[in-house]
């Protein structure tokens, strides 16, 4: 009999999921762990010292840090305070926020995570890079240096921290619930001297360049800039409580607001609809938010007196306006002074990423509030947060707003103005 051949065998073909991935070795020593000691034992040496151009040319070619010394800025002496300086948190609410990311930084890992000593970039040392380059806004160039990576490895870093930290960081933005808000209403009562206020409303405009195929007039503010618009709701300890962003800096600012989900939670009794105060008889005010001339007067929306011969009334409810009003403006200047990516002129930005970058460093912003940690001093703009801007007065005014703001009003007078 003819002997029966035998097909050889196939090897299993390796699917292409396969292909791609790359794991990672186990052993602790080839990921870099001890990123911070090789960052901080550079820094320390250069804390306090004042340098002449020579030492600036060979220590800070390019960047912040060379600005810093230039400008007589020295880097915290201390450890703790120098960690805070970089990246803005504290090493407690740093570890916070890699515990938020570190499922999707290790699950998804951008390819090229070796640094130059042929080392796994570790989560903490990704969420680093990111964190300084939003905080400090400088080139990827010059934000690789300082950790030993390629641009293109800051690139990847810190897009993928975006995207996770903006999934995973939602709880951190979000409108109160009832007793919070009674919280932040006493709060604004006590200090301030508005009754039934639940925050204060401003905007700010991210300024950028565009190609000439993007350049719209759309884009364009009424400084002739390329902006993005930036909307913010805020309480007494400057947390946002609702943000939007995205739309065009060239419209209004009362135009954002009735294109903005806000808008539509309070016209429709989603938000701003507690117990209302009776401040004397026959006046009761609901709850509402203040904000400045660019808005329009609504029963939820409280903007200043305009008049040309305001009187002693007026004036006193005014002050008492701005007061509250400031402290949207001054989170504004605490954010853009924080990350300073956001203060930047950015260079031809993807508009459709654009939005994450803005809402990540909001969330940011929050997340320091939120774990208790502080905001800096030493950080916000100079000036306002939007230097050169002045408001564009809305002429818009609901007659129960106005109404209500009258009730205010005679309350502050009433009560002597305390």
């Amino acid at each position: 009999m003819a002997p029966v051949k035998r097909k050889p065998e196939k090897k299993a073909k390796k699917s292409k999921k396969d292909k791609r991935i790359n794991v990672a070795p186990l052993d602790p020593e080839a990921i870099d762990c001890d990123w911070w000691d090789t960052f901080w034992q550079r820094n320390s040496s250069l804390s306090g010292r004042s340098f002449d151009f020579l030492d600036l040319d060979r220590f800070f070619p390019v960047g912040e840090l060379r600005w810093k010394m230039f400008a007589g800025v020295s880097i915290p002496v201390e450890e703790e305070d120098a960690f805070k300086y970089f990246f803005r948190a504290s090493k407690t609410t740093f570890s916070y926020i890699c515990s938020l990311v570190r499922e999707d930084l290790i699950s998804r890992p951008p390819s090229g995570l070796i640094n130059i000593e042929g080392r796994l970039l570790s989560v903490e040392k990704q969420v680093a890079i990111a964190l300084r380059r939003l905080a400090s806004g400088e080139s990827q160039v010059s934000v690789g240096a300082a950790f030993g990576v390629g641009q293109s490895t800051v690139s990847q870093v810190t897009w993928r921290f975006i995207e996770a930290l903006e999934e995973r960081a939602k709880h951190h933005l979000r409108w109160p619930d009832p007793d919070r808000i009674e919280e932040i209403k006493s709060k604004f009562e006590g200090t301030y001297g508005l009754p039934n206020c639940c925050g204060a409303i401003d905007s700010t405009h991210i300024i950028m360049t565009l190609p000439a195929v993007q350049a719209s007039d759309d884009w364009c503010d009424q400084e002739k800039k390329y902006s993005m618009f930036l909307q913010g709701v805020f309480d007494h300890e400057m947390r946002f409580l609702n943000m939007v962003t995205g739309w065009p800096g060239g419209m209004t600012v009362s135009k954002l607001l009735k294109f903005s989900g806000f808008f539509k939670l309070c016209e429709t009794a989603q938000v701003l609809d507690g117990n209302p105060k009776t401040l004397y008889e026959g006046a009761e005010i609901r709850e509402y938010v203040v904000g400045g001339f660019g808005y329009p007067l609504l029963p939820w929306l409280i903007t200043p007196h305009d008049s040309d011969d305001p009187s002693d009334a007026m004036m006193a409810f005014n002050d008492r306006h701005e007061k509250v009003r400031s402290v949207a403006a001054t989170a504004f200047a605490q954010l853009k002074g924080s990350w300073r990516i956001l203060s930047k002129v950015m260079w031809r930005p993807d508009r459709r990423k654009l939005p994450s970058i803005i809402l990540v460093c909001c969330l940011l912003h929050n997340i320091i509030i939120d774990c208790g940690d502080y905001l800096q001093d030493d950080v916000p703009l100079s000036g306002h947060h939007d230097s050169g801007y002045a408001d564009r007065y809305c002429k818009q005014a609901e007659p129960l707003g106005n109404e209500l703001r009258g009730y205010l009003t005679q309350y502050l007078q009433r009560s002597g103005g305390s």
